[in-house]
């Protein structure tokens, strides 16, 4: 009986800790900025920055798989250095109280915001296509390796352009949304290419319809925006 016990307990132990950490998490660095890490779906993406000072510091993201409580995560962008895109990491991941902790060399630990179970607009999304000059929606990104890609939680999102094959990255932005009756707001708390625009909000119209997401209103410089986004299988 006692042996049953402890292989329960063991198995229950590892179903904890091997869980898919999805959503939002936060965590404070030595320096004084902030760090955010999305997980969606199969997809991660970490930002550092400075809301006060509306400052960027640096972003990256890529795949993950999970194996175990192992997850293996290969960047697919790094803006502060190139040379560890496509070079795969295991971290030992533990979820335990809202604590995530991801463990390598040393460990990284988060607080958990969110949870995207059950969120229909959380997930990894990739932009398939666009308005032209005349307002017709044209396919964009259908040939090469550039991609922009957009992870939401629960109430967090971050957007990314970036060219995998040349180790690429092009443009970031992230903060907070919130998406109800048909109106999806962002409120920016970073953005790579001017700072200028951190602290505004942005409302767009929104339809979701089996896996793509209809944007329409006006972008950050505020022109016109159609787009269309499909969620990463």
């Amino acid at each position: 009986m006692k042996h049953i016990l402890t292989t329960a307990f063991l198995l229950m132990s590892i179903l904890v800790t091997a869980q898919v950490p999805k959503g939002a998490w936060k965590s404070q660095e030595p320096t004084g900025s902030a760090s955010s890490l999305i997980v969606a779906d199969n997809y991660l993406v970490i930002a550092s920055y400075s809301i006060g000072n509306k400052y960027f510091e640096r972003t990256e993201g890529g795949p993950f798989t999970m194996s175990g409580d192992q997850m293996t995560y290969t960047p697919e962008f790094n803006s502060a250095d190139t040379a560890k895109i496509g070079i795969p990491i295991v971290f030992t991941v533990t979820v335990k109280d809202d604590i995530l902790t991801l463990r390598y060399e040393e460990a990284m630990v988060w607080m958990r915001v969110d949870d995207a179970t059950n969120v229909p607009m959380a997930g990894a999304w990739h932009i398939t296509e666009r308005a032209d000059a005349q307002g017709a929606l044209v396919p964009i990104h259908q040939q090469g390796t550039r991609k922009t890609l957009k992870l939401l939680s629960a109430t967090r999102f971050q957007w990314f352009a970036i060219d995998p094959a040349v180790k690429g990255f092009y443009a970031t932005g992230g903060g907070t949304y919130t998406a109800k009756d048909g109106k999806y707001t962002e409120n920016i708390q970073f953005f790579s290419k001017d700072n200028n625009r951190v602290g505004s909000s942005l409302k767009f119209d929104f339809k979701l319809d089996n896996g793509r997401w209809d944007h329409s209103g006006k972008s950050s410089d505020g022109k016109p925006v159609h787009e269309i986004w499909e969620k990463i299988k």
